[in-house]
């Protein structure tokens, strides 16, 4: 029983085949299609198509350093608030862009940080928030977006394990001023590798588009050149009056497009996400049945009040008086074939990329490490049956029973 993999059909076969032979192997037609149908259902202006949701998360943070935002952009020392517990790559584009992190405690059950905290932490260089919504469960978007908006912050949502998610009826990837996404096999739709950022401000999309693109100033498609109908006509910088658009550059970017042979087999997941997304909530609402028995031993996971997760894995906490460890508990279901995985880097500050770097602790991150020594997750994804979660079920009884 793996804890996650990629779902397919022969349409992705065809798809990603159909892409294959125009032979266009970097961002094309599909691409073209993915980013508007994506964005449509997930409610925004745009999707902004990238490699990974990685570099999606790199996209977000970078772009908010432009100088085209005027006082609202960050600078290095500017400080932006995120949780302890959870994946390095949601909080390694702070730091990289010479940002300060403001690390925030985590709820055990929820999984999320702890919104009470996040509005204390904000303090004169807080200029951003940059949460994910763990394991698909969103984080307390009402409490923390009322935040932001009363303190003036960027509010920054990690969506790459949530889509299809909502709190209080509204989708997330929504709420904030620019969203990440992941299509990555684990995740509810797969592309293989693939990412993209979720916005419905023009400004911020050729900004992300900019630093996705080599830092670019040009927003010309590849392969398609004066979109803007003066590519001759521009004075930037230090150049000669009329250097080509194509080659001037107003940010220090990257290359992070995705090919169109990835986009192609994202085109044809879309159409399955509605019911990868039922399949797991439906394997999340099994899977508490048949462990609520176990709530002595283990924490089980619950939604954040107002939220209707789409939920990623099933993660458990084993309570400190509980006849084993997690570690006993993980070494034998993997013995026994179920997959395990713990809940990502746990306490990100005890990582030793973490260590040394700058950073703002304002209160103890008890919850985090607690997640660091107990919490760990098993799979929900729609390739398992209930025969799969059934089986998961019996070896826990097993473990945590004898």
């Amino acid at each position: 029983m793996p804890v996650s993999g990629r779902v397919y059909d022969a349409d992705d076969m065809e798809s990603l085949v159909d892409a294959a032979l125009d032979f266009w192997l970097t961002t094309g037609r599909f691409a073209d299609e993915f980013e508007r149908r994506f964005a449509s259902r997930m409610g925004r202006r745009f999707a902004t198509l990238v490699n990974s949701g990685s570099s999606a998360n790199l996209c977000m943070v970078s772009a908010l350093t432009s100088s085209r935002l005027g006082d609202r952009a960050l600078r290095p020392g500017d400080e932006v608030i995120t949780a302890a517990a959870g994946f390095p790559t949601t909080v390694a584009p702070i730091i990289q862009n010479g940002l300060v992190p403001v690390w925030v405690d985590s709820d055990v059950g929820t999984y999320n940080a702890l919104a009470d905290q996040v509005e204390a932490a904000v303090g004169p260089r807080t200029r951003a928030i940059l949460l994910a919504h763990t394991l698909g469960n969103p984080f307390n978007l009402g409490a923390i977006a009322r935040t932001a908006s009363e303190k003036g912050l960027w509010l920054l949502e990690d969506t790459c394990d949530a889509i299809g998610a909502t709190y209080a009826g509204r989708a997330v990837g929504t709420w904030g001023d620019l969203a990440s996404v992941s299509f990555y096999p684990a995740h509810h739709i797969t592309m293989g590798e693939g990412g993209c950022v979720l916005s419905s401000s023009h400004v911020l999309k050729k900004l992300v588009e900019s630093f996705r693109d080599w830092g670019r100033d040009c927003w010309c498609d590849p392969g398609k050149e004066n979109t803007c109908g003066k590519r001759f006509g521009h004075h930037l910088g230090g150049l000669p009056a009329g250097y080509d658009h194509k080659y001037t550059y107003s940010h220090l970017g990257y290359n992070l497009k995705a090919t169109d042979m990835q986009a192609a087999v994202g085109v044809s997941q879309l159409g399955k996400l509605d019911r990868f997304v039922e399949v797991r909530r439906a394997n999340f609402g099994l899977l508490s049945s048949l462990l609520v028995d176990l709530e002595d031993v283990l924490v089980l996971p619950s939604p954040t009040p107002g939220a209707d997760p789409s939920w990623f894995g099933f993660p458990l906490t084993v309570r400190r008086d509980a006849p084993l460890t997690r570690n006993e508990v993980v070494r034998g279901l993997e013995v026994s074939g179920v997959g395990t995985r713990l809940l990502f880097g746990g306490n990100l500050t005890r990582q030793p990329a973490f260590l040394g770097s700058p950073g703002r602790v304002p209160f103890p991150l008890s919850g985090a490490d607690e997640i660091m020594h107990n919490t760990f997750w098993i799979g929900l994804f729609p390739g398992l049956s209930a025969t799969h979660l059934e089986f998961a079920s019996q070896q826990l009884h097993a473990l945590l029973r004898r």
